[in-house]
C-alpha cells in the first residue's frame, strides 16, 4: 500500500499583523484630522468678534476696521455684520437712559422755577408747565408790557431776571413765542398782532442776551391769535391768551429739528406723509402738566 505523504501548508507569513496595523494608523490619522479640522479657530474672527463685544459691553460702540482691529483676516464687510449684530441694542439704550436723565433733571428744574415763582403764580400771572417737548414758562402780558406796546415794563425785569438765573444753569435750546388774543391791532409800529407777537418774543430775548446767555441757545417766535390756550370770546379767556411763553426744549427736539431731507419733485407724496406725522407729533406736544410751587407753612411764605 502506497503510504500518502502528508499535505504540507503553504509557508505561514509572521508580517500579517501589518495589515491591521496599517488599517488601524489610518483610520486614527482619519480621526484626528476630522477633530483638528473641527476644533481650528479663524484667530481673525474670534479676535474681531471679542473686540466687538467688549465694545459693546464697555460703551464704546465705534467700529473697529483695519489690520489692528482684525489682524488683516478680517474684512470691513465682515466687521459691519458683527457690528450691526451688537450696535443698535446699545444706541437704544443709551438713547433712552440720556432721555430719562434729561427729564428727570428738567423735572428738578420746574420744580425750582415754580418754587422761586411762587408769589408771581399764586397771583395767576405766571406758569410752569413741563410737556413732551420741554419746560414752558407762560407769563401774562400784563407783567411784562403795557397794552399794544413791545417795551418790556420795569416790573418785569426783576422775574425775567430770576428766569434767566435758572436758564444760565443748562444747555438746552430756548425758544422765546409771543401770543396774542384775536382782536386786531393796526398801529403805526404793529401792523397786526403778528407783528406785535414777534416783537415781544424779540424783546425777551434781548434781555436774555444782555444776561449772558448764548445767542447760539436762543429764538423767538410770534404766534399771533393762532395757538390760543383759552376761549377768546371771554375778557377772561382773552386776558389768558395774552402771553409770552418761554420753552426750554429737551435735548432730542432739537437733534430732530437739524435733521434736514431735501425733497426732489419726484417725493411729492413722500413729503405729503411727513407732513401727516409732523402734524401728529404737533398735536401730542399739546399734552403737558403744570408745575405746582411747593407749599410751606413758614411764616415768611405766608406773608407773601
Amino acid at each position: 500500500m502506497i503510504r500518502r505523504k502528508p499535505y504540507e501548508d503553504d509557508h505561514e507569513s509572521h508580517e500579517r499583523w501589518l495589515v491591521s496595523y496599517a488599517d488601524f494608523i489610518t483610520l486614527l490619522f482619519a480621526f484626528f484630522v476630522v477633530m483638528y479640522s473641527i476644533s481650528s479657530v479663524n484667530e481673525g474672527k474670534y479676535n474681531q468678534l471679542t473686540s466687538a463685544l467688549g465694545s459693546a459691553f464697555s460703551g464704546d460702540i465705534s467700529p473697529r476696521i483695519g489690520p489692528q482691529a482684525n489682524n488683516g483676516d478680517i474684512s470691513p464687510r465682515s466687521n459691519t455684520r458683527y457690528s450691526n449684530l451688537i450696535q443698535p441694542l446699545k444706541l437704544n439704550q443709551l438713547h433712552s437712559e440720556k432721555q430719562r436723565h434729561e427729564r428727570e433733571n428738567m423735572t428738578i428744574l420746574a420744580n425750582q422755577l415754580a418754587n422761586a415763582l411762587s408769589p408771581l403764580i399764586n397771583d395767576g400771572k405766571l406758569r410752569v408747565v413741563q410737556n413732551n417737548r420741554g419746560i414752558r414758562i407762560d407769563i401774562h402780558d400784563t407783567l411784562l408790557f403795557d397794552p399794544g406796546s413791545a417795551e418790556l415794563s420795569p416790573a418785569a425785569k426783576q422775574p425775567l431776571s430770576e428766569i434767566a438765573n435758572f436758564l444760565k444753569e443748562s444747555t438746552n435750546q430756548i425758544q422765546v413765542e409771543g401770543h396774542t388774543d384775536n382782536i386786531p391791532i393796526h398801529t403805526d409800529q404793529f401792523f397786526s398782532n403778528w407783528e406785535l407777537s414777534a416783537m415781544r418774543a424779540t424783546a425777551l430775548v434781548r434781555l436774555f442776551t444782555d444776561a449772558n446767555i448764548a445767542e447760539s441757545r436762543l429764538s423767538a417766535a410770534g404766534y399771533g391769535s393762532a395757538r390760543p390756550v383759552a376761549d377768546n370770546t371771554s375778557p377772561e379767556g382773552r386776558a389768558k391768551n395774552r402771553r409770552v411763553s418761554i420753552m426750554i426744549l429737551y435735548s432730542d427736539a432739537n437733534e430732530s429739528s437739524s435733521d434736514n431731507s431735501e425733497i426732489s419733485p419726484d417725493q411729492a407724496n413722500n413729503s405729503a406723509t411727513a407732513t401727516s406725522s409732523s402734524a401728529m407729533a404737533t398735536s401730542s406736544s399739546t399734552n403737558s402738566t403744570a408745575i405746582k410751587p411747593k407749599v410751606s407753612t413758614t411764616p415768611s411764605n405766608q406773608a407773601n
